[in-house]
């Protein structure tokens, strides 16, 4: 069976994007793991896609059903989890799983899959970049943005529990980086 990829970190990092990079190369023969969600939809995202969207009241069920491999609430009444379904059948297909998921979400996913999970963390160079980053994506009002870096300070605590640290400073050292992570734990000569 496949194994899984684990990219995680603060909001804004840059982890889907390069989650996306890796997901192009067909060598890794990657299926991306679809998480579920209770949070708002943003008008750019695409349910089935990049996430599962739920009321809080449907997560509620799937928690109490164990239907998650792992969840959390990330901000107050805003869920996100790991549908054991969705993580299931990527790997029954034959591929290996990715996963685009919070610091804490991903560590689960880590203690819960082993040495078959690779938990990569994604550091942006500063908060202060960190901080530029969140505020072109204007999608955050001031108070979001304000809780959304004091998570980023809190979770950078945590890099040093992730098997590796991938320091974001240069999209394209930072693809380059993911892809020889990646690539060396699955045993694919990208070459």
């Amino acid at each position: 069976h496949g194994k899984l990829i684990i990219f995680s970190a603060p909001s804004g990092a840059g982890k889907t994007t390069l989650v996306r990079h890796l997901l192009e190369i067909p060598a890794l023969n990657l299926a991306f793991s679809v998480s579920a969600t209770s949070r708002e939809k943003r008008s750019y995202v695409v349910e089935g896609k990049d996430y599962f969207f739920l009321t809080t009241d449907e997560f509620s069920k799937k928690i109490k059903n164990v239907e998650f491999v792992e969840w959390e609430e990330v901000y107050q009444n805003q869920y996100y989890g790991t549908l054991k379904s969705e993580v299931d059948s990527l790997l029954k297909s034959g591929k290996n799983v990715i996963f685009d998921i919070d610091v804490e979400g991903g560590l689960n996913l880590k203690k819960i899959y082993g040495s078959k999970a690779l938990a990569i963390f994604v550091k942006p160079p500063s908060i202060k970049h960190l901080e530029q980053r969140l505020n072109t994506r204007s999608s955050e009002d001031e108070e979001s943005l304000k809780m959304r870096l004091e998570k980023a300070v809190a979770e950078l605590e945590y890099a040093p529990q992730f098997d590796k640290v991938l320091l974001n400073d240069r999209l394209e050292r930072a693809k380059k980086d993911a892809e020889v992570f990646v690539s060396d734990f699955l045993g694919i000569n990208l070459e």
